[in-house]
């Protein structure tokens, strides 16, 4: 393989340089859009030289018109298939499946490119995508049902042509949450930390530091999530969270702190450190100015000598200010535990 080139960058010069001058001749009077989005290292900047081994590699996605995909996708498909050079930038263009038939990768070949130039429109693009039509209202159950893994591919990437002026417009609109879907996500976080916080204390006081040590880890990446929210950045899925984390504005403070929580032998030392974190997490909330500010120290579990934030504060501070009759009354997705699991 050739000296490593961001996919991206790849994908971007592959439209520039091979795609857009046959697509000239193919179709010289349709307008379209191009871009790389959806799935793949890529797309959120996340991609080493590791990534090129599937599903990587000069590929994109033509949008044109939805009267224009039955009249002429299938001669564009064709010109690119005949007509892309067999290697761009030192990297094949043809894909061929795995063995397994699960993944594409390139492959040299000397006839036909079976290229990965998806040809297709926005509205069916984004549905298969996301599972809704942005270009209509979304309404609050598409926001919530969507995985935040798939609303950053499809905000993240690059759009290199925008000749339908569709891409910009809804990945403007997809950027980021409606302020009052925002305060509930934010809320259901906070939610998910008071539900397990004390249990790190609890596990360790019986003498179960597998568990204490299970709980902290659920913890950490609760909180990692959540500072990714409060960042206005959809989380993505666990594989790219730590690298992701560590671009948010906590990332560089709370790195050593939750490496130290997660490594701790003791749970002592583990719920030291998640404190910190907690107080951290705290006051970047009292920043956005969401709510009103809401103490940032953490206490005792009631009667228990455990230390911990009470994040059922926020979350209460944080519903009391939405304004969505859909959303003021929907309950967080963690149900609170009996008396007898505490």
């Amino acid at each position: 393989m050739p000296t490593f080139l961001p996919g991206l960058e790849l994908s971007r010069r592959f439209y520039t340089e091979a795609v857009r001058p046959l697509l000239e001749d193919a179709a010289p009077d349709i307008p379209h859009s191009a871009a790389r989005i959806g799935s793949g290292s890529e797309v959120l900047g996340y991609d080493t030289p590791r990534s090129t081994d599937h599903e990587w590699g000069p590929r994109l996605q033509l949008f044109l018109r939805p009267r224009d995909v039955p009249r002429h996708a299938g001669r564009i498909r064709h010109q690119l298939a005949e007509h892309l050079p067999k290697t761009f930038h030192g990297y094949p263009t043809n894909f061929a499946p795995t063995p397994d038939g699960e993944v594409r990768v390139m492959k040299s070949t000397t006839g036909p490119v079976h290229h990965r130039v998806e040809v297709t429109h926005t509205t069916a693009w984004f549905r298969a995508t996301l599972g809704f039509d942005p270009t209509h209202d979304i309404t609050t159950t598409d926001w919530l049902t969507t995985p935040t893994q798939l609303l950053a591919e499809v905000t993240g990437g690059a759009v290199f042509h925008d000749g339908l002026h569709e891409l910009g417009p809804l990945r403007h609109t997809l950027r980021w949450y409606p302020r009052d879907v925002w305060l509930h996500v934010l809320a259901d976080q906070w939610n998910r930390i008071s539900q397990e916080e004390a249990f790190v204390g609890r596990c360790g006081e019986v003498g179960d530091e597998l568990g204490s040590a299970m709980v902290a880890a659920h913890l950490t990446r609760h909180l990692m999530r959540l500072c990714l929210l409060m960042d206005r950045r959809y989380p993505p899925y666990n594989k790219w969270l730590g690298t992701a984390f560590a671009r948010t504005t906590a990332g560089h403070r709370l790195i050593p702190v939750l490496t130290a929580a997660l490594s701790a032998t003791d749970w002592h030392t583990r719920e030291k450190h998640l404190t910190y974190a907690y107080e951290a997490a705290a006051g970047i909330h009292n920043e956005l100015d969401l709510t009103d500010r809401v103490d940032p120290t953490t206490r005792p579990y009631h009667s228990r000598p455990f230390r911990v934030l009470h994040a059922e504060r926020f979350t209460k501070a944080l519903t009391s200010r939405i304004t969505d009759p859909t959303l003021k009354d929907l309950p967080n997705d963690i149900r609170k535990p009996r008396p007898d699991e505490i």
